[in-house]
């Protein structure tokens, strides 16, 4: 149980809402008794230093016993406590002074006489000549008692005790600690309702999304990761659900990947299986030998060629490609690159025009890199273009990119070919790994690398075609 989120959710709530109703009985109740009394001991203090003038108006006087009485009286009518007069004699004996009390009037009932406070705090005001105040123990229960010295030719002549008994102090906080009792017993029972059931409304979103994590681990990436608010596991599900796609978009990517690579690798072995067999036929006369090796070699380049993109494109999502970029004059770069292809625009009858600057153009960059870049954009073209069609490839200083102080900048690399141009709803998918836009012969990775190519440099590649005009447009940040 005690690995079941639900249930320790549950235990949680419980415990939480145990302990505050044991921190506020513990803390509360104590404090609350103890500032109750301390209220009612105030109140009598005062009552004792307001109201106990008249009484104090007697000492010495001609009053009689009976006007002592009635003053008493008085004031406990006044502050509705029991008052108690005492007298106050003041003897030394073996050099020493000392303080002793008796009754003289008391506003109860009982006689003065047969008092059942104990009034030792009468004498130590007296003793002390200052205002006491102390709770204790009666017949009927904790009393509050507060004696207050009354002076006569600067001595104490009598101590007027106020007293009142502490019931209902007792009983406002049984009423609370009862109040509070009950209401931590529902509060009890109501947390551990409140958490069984946001425990199980959690449990349930956290089965769902495992659930769903368990389709998209046994390959099947149709489950989605419902996403049905906007907390921790809403973020959560969000991005399972990206995860997923990715996954599925990896999955698919593989089985292309397999597809087009065992189909590509498929053909030329096959081809060179059976020109191999040819070959072998004693018979055959030198200039079909020829021809064959021929055949043999476009296949072994064909396959030179496919291994060589699969490399650099597993590289390249693998982020094991590394850069190193040094100042290029990247004319010179186009113009080495379009060097290369003499032979191949040749076979292809086609003509190719290299517009530069006038002046050299300094980039910072990976020169072997860029002319890759270059080198897969002039196949591309001569490839997906019929024999004649005539090329542009253009290298330009760019404006967002202007040069700095120290020569170097943005600049544009363009390469246009007035072919048939690429079918409108091919372009989205243009860059994508092993797509091809037409029949002819090719794995489809050529582009796919010289974009991420062009993003690992912080550049931007991208194509715009119509009928009889394709550009591919490289630009670099410097």
């Amino acid at each position: 149980m005690s690995r079941s989120i639900r249930n320790r959710l549950t235990l949680l709530f419980f415990a939480i809402t145990l302990a505050a109703v044991a921190v506020v009985y513990a803390y509360v109740i104590p404090s609350l008794s103890s500032s109750l009394r301390a209220e009612k001991l105030n109140a009598l203090q005062s009552a004792a230093t307001a109201d106990s003038g008249p009484i104090a108006a007697t000492i010495g006087s001609s009053v009689a016993r009976t006007g002592e009485a009635a003053a008493v009286s008085h004031a406990a009518a006044v502050s509705g406590a029991r008052v108690t007069l005492l007298g106050v004699t003041h003897a030394a004996s073996n050099g020493q002074s000392s303080v002793q009390t008796f009754p003289i009037s008391d506003s109860s009932s009982q006689s003065a006489s047969s008092s059942d406070l104990n009034l030792a705090v009468a004498a130590a005001a007296a003793r002390e000549g200052r205002t006491l105040s102390v709770t204790e123990s009666a017949s009927g229960g904790r009393v509050g008692v507060v004696a207050h010295p009354l002076f006569f030719q600067g001595r104490v002549a009598r101590v007027v005790v106020y007293s009142e008994p502490l019931n209902d102090v007792a009983r406002s906080v049984a009423l609370i600690r009862r109040k509070i009792l009950l209401s931590g017993g529902i509060a009890i029972v109501l947390a551990l309702l409140a958490g069984t059931l946001v425990a199980r409304a959690l449990s349930q979103r956290v089965k769902r999304l495992e659930r769903a994590a368990w389709q998209v681990a046994g390959g099947d990436f149709s489950a989605r990761f419902e996403v049905d608010s906007q907390d921790e596991l809403g973020q959560l599900a969000r991005a399972l659900g990206a995860m997923q796609h990715q996954l599925a978009e990896l999955d698919s990517a593989r089985e292309r990947f397999i597809a087009v690579a065992s189909h590509e690798l498929r053909t030329p072995i096959f081809s060179l299986g059976g020109f191999l067999e040819l070959i072998e036929d004693e018979e055959l006369d030198e200039e079909t030998r020829r021809q064959f090796l021929a055949q043999l070699r476009l296949q072994v380049d064909r396959l030179v060629r496919l291994t060589t993109a699969l490399l650099d494109l597993s590289r390249l999502e693998a982020g094991g490609l590394e850069l190193h970029p040094e100042p290029v004059d990247l004319s010179e770069v186009a113009r080495t690159v379009t060097g290369e292809f003499v032979p191949a625009l040749a076979g292809h009858n086609s003509h190719l025009k290299l517009r530069l600057t006038h002046e050299p153009l300094p980039v910072l960059c990976d020169p072997d890199r860029v002319a890759q870049v270059l080198r897969i954009l002039i196949d591309n073209a001569i490839t997906h273009t019929p024999p004649g069609t005539d090329m542009v490839v253009t290298a330009t200083r760019i404006g967002p990119y202007a040069a700095g102080a120290d020569g170097l900048g943005g600049a544009r690399v363009t390469v246009r070919d007035h072919g048939p141009g690429v079918p409108r709803e091919a372009m989205p998918r243009l860059f994508e790994p092993f797509f091809t836009s037409d029949d002819v012969q090719g794995s489809g990775l050529g582009l796919a690398i010289a974009h991420e190519l062009a993003d690992r440099m912080h550049g931007h590649l991208s194509a715009e075609s119509a009928p009889g005009r394709t550009v591919f447009t490289f630009d670099l940040a410097g």
